[in-house]
């Protein structure tokens, strides 16, 4: 053996690797992969979109053999990368969905679209079976959603498909089974579990009597909490993975971990789902009648909610004002608050709401700005009766408005005009789903204590 000495004063220098965090956000459109790094910075970033397919009636559906290749496909890119060290890996996904297992870990049918028409007569036997729609839903904690209560999915699996769901070993939500892909294991999660599923009974804090009565509790797995890890089940894998969260839920994390005074949080998009962490009040029929109902957090606390198809009245609304006044809807994007025009509008819209706005002939209006107004002033007072369900006034300290409205200077101003009482912020965040996902296993992979800076918030005075 040759040793080959090095010239005097000659350092060998090894590039220290970065430590991070691999999370699969994977959404209806966009699959993507983020590494974090240990202070919560993107530093590497891979985005997937590919064709659904159909299932066995035509209707589209998430091609869920393209979903699990993709999700190996990145793992393997990104192993590639020396510069990186994985420490842990998670997931959030949407959740209305189930995947259906059978002895050998395969998927037994396609991954039914949560959008899929529900047979009537199926949601009726159901409902009737346990009390009505109305007590069901109360019980559950689940508006009649159709396919969204994606317990409904696997009841309709049991009835339609009965050959196929005696073969099912484990049925798991979507954020689950991208989970097993990497652990071999499989488990069971509140966030998905209680989110419009149809499956928990709140009274008893227990699967509802109908899961029992089919023997589903016997095909879903056993549930953990969103905070454990697993290891992989790649041979001499060093990191840890987790079990996967729901989206909506996981959004809210970073909210929890920051804040320790009772908020809400207002999640803005083509819905605005505002969510009270701190209200578990049973939900009443008149609540559940106006889209309220319960979300779970990743330690099985329920978290009061509801819901306004306000982003997409807004899109729907100025798209109206637009071709009428034959401008840009890009005129909408940086426009200012003008409190003159707000006072003007009151005098006919006060108590108005999105529903009324729909029917106003837009001649009355001098321009788009004026139009603008009274729609904006209506949305609001439309989020106000929204927030009003889940609210508990006098207990909450502050508001956080998320998502698309966040930039909305009209919406903003004007949410903080109505609560006087209670500080109102516009939150921004860098994929928040994401770090959602990483923040509640930090303990796991993280060396650093969990940053401060991780939320943008812009104050609003009422």
């Amino acid at each position: 053996m040759v040793i080959k000495e090095l010239p005097l004063g000659y350092n060998i220098m090894v590039k220290k690797r970065i430590p991070v965090i691999a999370i699969f956000d994977v959404g209806k459109t966009n699959k993507k992969l983020f590494l974090f790094d240990e202070h919560y910075q993107i530093v590497f970033e891979r985005t997937a979109r590919f064709l659904e397919t159909v299932d066995e009636d035509g209707d589209p559906c998430e091609n869920i053999d393209s979903l699990r290749l993709s999700v190996f496909d990145s793992l393997h890119e990104v192993f590639r990368h020396t510069e990186f060290e994985i420490k842990a890996i998670n997931f959030a996904s949407y959740g209305a969905s189930f995947v259906y297992l059978d002895q050998s870990g395969k998927p037994l049918t396609p991954l039914y679209n949560y959008l899929k028409s529900y047979p009537e007569p199926l949601t009726n036997e159901l409902h009737a079976s346990y009390g009505g729609v109305e007590q069901f839903s109360i019980d559950t904690a689940s508006p009649a959603l159709g396919s969204l209560n994606s317990g409904l999915q696997v009841f309709r699996l049991a009835k339609e498909k009965p050959d196929i769901y005696t073969q099912v070993k484990y049925a798991v939500h979507l954020p689950q089974y991208l989970s097993f892909l990497v652990t071999g294991q499989v488990f069971s999660d509140m966030t998905s579990i209680g989110c419009h599923t149809a499956l928990w009974d709140f009274k008893q804090n227990d699967y509802h009597q109908w899961v029992r009565d089919i023997q589903l509790d016997q095909k879903l797995p056993p549930i953990v909490a969103g905070d454990e890890v697993f290891p992989a089940a790649f041979p001499g894998s060093p990191f840890k993975v987790g079990i996967g969260l729901h989206d909506s839920s996981s959004a809210l994390i970073p909210y929890l971990l920051n804040f320790h005074e009772p908020f809400i949080l207002i999640s803005t998009g083509t819905w605005c789902i505002s969510l009270n962490p701190f209200n578990q009040e049973p939900l009443t029929k008149q609540e559940l009648t106006q889209d309220a109902l319960f979300y779970m957090n990743y330690t099985g606390r329920p978290i009061k909610a509801s819901r306004l198809f306000a982003g997409y009245e807004h899109e729907q609304q100025t798209q109206r004002i637009a071709q009428y006044f034959s401008i840009s809807k890009t005129k909408f994007r940086h426009l200012e608050i003008d409190w003159n025009l707000i006072d003007e509008v009151k005098q006919k819209y006060d108590h108005a709401t999105l529903e009324d706005f729909k029917l106003v002939d837009l001649a009355e209006f001098r321009d788009y700005e004026h139009a603008y107004h009274a729609f904006m002033l209506c949305l609001i007072q439309s989020q106000v009766e929204s927030l009003s369900l889940i609210l508990e006034e006098g207990n909450v300290s502050k508001i956080f408005v998320d998502g698309g409205f966040s930039n909305n200077d009209i919406y903003m101003n004007l949410l903080a005009k109505s609560y006087c009482k209670i500080e109102v912020y516009a939150a921004s965040m860098a994929q928040a789903t994401a770090i959602g996902a990483a923040l509640v296993i930090h303990d796991h992979w993280n060396s650093q204590s969990i940053p401060s800076n991780i939320i943008n918030l812009r104050y609003y005075r009422c």
